[in-house]
């Protein structure tokens, strides 16, 4: 959960944005007018509102939808000012505790679009629940104690805050929560609601209502706004199974290559027959498994899905020798890789054909057809598979000037190593890696 890569999508844009808000607003070195701020605030709004809608994403949208209407009924029932009593202070600490639960509620939702049942009982909650502030906050209850107003613990432990403990409660819940899942998930949206709920706790702080507030309310909804816009740059350049950079961003960075460098080819070796025997969800796990294994490819490697079951490592400044040997650990790493099956074969009872020397992957409870090496990789008690993968690597020089010239060339090496029979490197000059038998052989000469 701690990598370098999950802080970094957890800290980047919505922490630099809340950042970059704080110093600019508590900063002595530049003096924003009120007029920039109400800009900020509405263009904020209305490109969240519209981007949102385009992309259907309905939590987005909603969220964006709560944080102008809390601003909007502090705004009203405080006539404007700093909510000191009266119907703005009760609509103050009422909404300050509405709003991290309605923003836990939409983070945990599972994002359906924009569909008119998803639409109308979302609606219908944020209406419910400005008619609950709307009660609280008529004249008629003008001197009527409210609910959260009573401390539960001493005032001088909080006498840094407005913000009733109740409400505090609520928000320190929900910022843990969506951390939690944001180190998790390390997706944009994820740590966009966290930002903004961030932002939305510091307008609270300030007031509620104001300047300070509002450019912490718009900071809230840029933050949900960069999401949605991370989200389809990641949608654009990544793979969402394997969360490897797609085919896209594989084409931008070949154009960065400099004048040496190697292209490995990696393709798993009878994924269609796999995929066939054990459904579609166990390939997904086959894809995720390989994806995993080659996101730490040593040697300086950087892989991509490019398609299917191939995927391609680019080596920048490296030659095929050089990495020749990290592809090998690559190869051992998978083969010796073991995943559990979930569930039942779904195809069990179907009748399968094998083609003379394939080493398909079936079923340990199917033993009379299994070979040795089948039952090898669905062992049958636990019910583990596992996979191996062919590799085809190449490298630019004389002969291979071009990119695409490189890539064919290792696409040439991973015919062969299939031809060869699977599970193993090849190299585009003709020189042969060692497959693991060899390997063994060796070390038990040695």
């Amino acid at each position: 959960m701690l990598s370098q890569g999950k802080w970094k999508s957890l800290l980047v844009p919505g922490g630099l944005l809340v950042l970059a808000a704080g110093l600019l607003l508590h900063g002595r070195f530049l003096n924003i007018p009120t007029s920039v701020i109400t800009f900020y605030y509405y263009a904020v709004f209305s490109l969240g509102l519209l981007l949102a809608w385009r992309f259907h994403s309905s939590r987005v949208l909603f969220a964006l939808l709560v944080l102008l209407l809390a601003e909007k009924a502090l705004e009203f029932f405080a006539g404007g000012k700093l909510p000191q009593a009266g119907p703005g202070m009760v609509a103050f600490d009422w909404i300050a505790l509405l709003l991290p639960l309605n923003f836990l509620l939409l983070a945990f939702l599972q994002e359906r679009g924009l569909t008119l049942p998803q639409v109308a009982s979302r609606l219908l909650l944020i209406f419910f629940q400005s008619v609950l502030v709307a009660v609280l906050c008529r004249p008629a209850r003008a001197g009527v104690p409210d609910l959260l107003s009573h401390p539960l613990l001493s005032r001088h432990l909080f006498s840094w805050t407005k913000i009733p403990l109740l409400a505090l409660l609520a928000f320190l819940g929900a910022c843990t929560a969506l951390l939690i899942r944001s180190l998790r998930l390390h997706k944009p949206v994820e740590s966009g609601f966290l930002w903004a709920l961030i932002a939305a706790f510091l307008a609270f702080q300030f007031g509620g209502t104001g300047r300070t507030p509002s450019a912490y309310m718009a900071t809230a909804g840029l933050a949900l706004v960069a999401a949605v816009i991370e989200t389809t740059y990641f949608m654009a350049y990544h793979d969402e199974l394997t969360g490897l950079p797609a085919r896209r961003a594989f084409n931008e960075a070949v154009l960065a290559l400099k004048e040496q460098y190697a292209i490995a080819i990696v393709d798993i070796d009878h994924f269609k027959q796999f995929n066939d025997t054990y459904g579609h969800e166990t390939g997904d796990q086959v894809l995720r498994l390989v994806a995993a294994r080659l996101a730490r490819v040593t040697g300086g490697g950087k892989a991509f899905r490019c398609g299917g079951e191939e995927f391609a490592i680019l080596f920048p400044e490296k030659s095929a020798k050089d990495v020749v040997g990290h592809l090998e650990l690559l190869r051992r790493i998978i083969e010796i890789s073991t995943f559990r099956l979930r569930g039942q074969d779904r195809r069990n009872q179907v009748r399968r054909t094998e083609e003379p020397g394939s080493d398909r992957r079936k079923p340990a409870g199917d033993r009379r057809r299994g070979s040795r090496a089948h039952q090898v990789a669905a062992r049958s008690r636990n019910r583990e598979l596992s996979v191996t993968v062919s590799i085809g690597v190449a490298e630019a020089g004389a002969r291979n000037r071009e990119v695409d010239q490189v890539i064919a060339a290792a696409d040439k090496a991973l015919y062969r190593a299939k031809a060869a029979g699977r599970n193993r490197v090849e190299m585009a000059s003709g020189s042969r890696a060692r497959d693991s038998r060899a390997a063994k052989e060796d070390m038990a000469r040695s």
